[in-house]
């Protein structure tokens, strides 16, 4: 009968096999402090305590966009905090709000993550400052980004496939991956639809033929995704499959919902940048 640190060993190779195999998640830097004031953390409170569970961004005064699957049992226990870049540092810039409403798109598919897009309504306007702003999101008849343009977005999502997390806000370039790959049966197959883009960034690590990928994950859920400044996505079910390599990020295209949005959020006023 082996050792227990025999044991212990033998497991700990067997895990870094596993990561080796799977092409975990690789890359991202962190973001400047505060260069990306729209971004919003949604957490669960326990007690006196708060830890991050998904992302969001700030689309109107009131109003935070983020994934359905973020809320499998509603919006209970659960806060928005805008103005942040550390999960763990207290910074001035922070604005905490309860969440008073949460709309769920009526055509939301959990087996798929179809139509995976929601909105909060905050418990009262912002502040408006350097650090917390409204960002632009692409309307109906606008131009989606297309195979292998460049697109970006951000999170706190974890970095490896053992769930650890960065303590700061971190951003990613990746690249639209063609939708025909992302419908094939070895991507996605039938639960990749016509809302859904993909992308990630596949490269070569220097001194090796062995591929990477940088790609979003656990925690990243709910961010957006940005082509040339403006939001076209939102981080739906990247998080499934990270780092392999045909499992690209998967983005809701938020241009597909702007009667929903409208009717929810009506007019918005125009927040001029501080």
């Amino acid at each position: 009968m082996a050792s227990k640190g025999g044991m212990i060993a033998a497991v700990a190779v067997c895990i870094f096999a596993l990561i080796s195999q799977s092409e975990a998640v690789i890359g991202g830097r962190e973001a400047v402090a505060h260069s990306r004031p729209y971004m919003a953390s949604i957490q669960l409170v326990a007690g006196e305590q708060r830890s991050h569970e998904c992302g969001g961004f700030l689309v109107g005064e009131q109003w935070v966009m983020t994934a359905v699957h973020c809320f499998p049992q509603g919006a209970g226990n659960r806060k928005v905090v805008l103005g942040m870049h550390s999960l763990t540092e207290p910074e001035d810039t922070q604005q905490v709000f309860d969440i008073l409403e949460l709309h769920t798109n009526p055509t939301y598919r959990a087996e798929n993550y179809d139509n995976d897009i929601a909105l909060i309504k905050l418990d009262r306007p912002v502040n408006i400052t350097s650090a917390v702003q409204v960002v632009r999101v692409l309307r109906s008849g606008g131009t989606n980004p297309t195979t292998d343009e460049q697109v970006d977005t951000a999170g706190w999502g974890a970095t490896d496939n053992l769930g650890s997390r960065p303590v700061n806000l971190k951003e990613l370039t990746v690249e639209v991956v063609d939708p025909m790959f992302c419908g094939r049966s070895d991507y996605f197959g039938n639960r990749y639809t016509r809302n859904m883009i993909c992308a990630h960034h596949v490269y070569n690590k220097p001194g090796s033929r062995r591929q990477q990928k940088e790609d979003t994950c656990g925690g990243d859920s709910g961010g957006p995704l940005l082509f040339k400044g403006v939001v076209v996505g939102i981080v739906s079910n990247g998080g499934i499959k990270c780092g392999q390599l045909r499992k690209p990020g998967i983005y809701t295209i938020v241009s597909h919902y702007t009667a929903w949005l409208d009717g929810i959020m009506g007019p918005q006023p125009t927040v001029p940048p501080q």
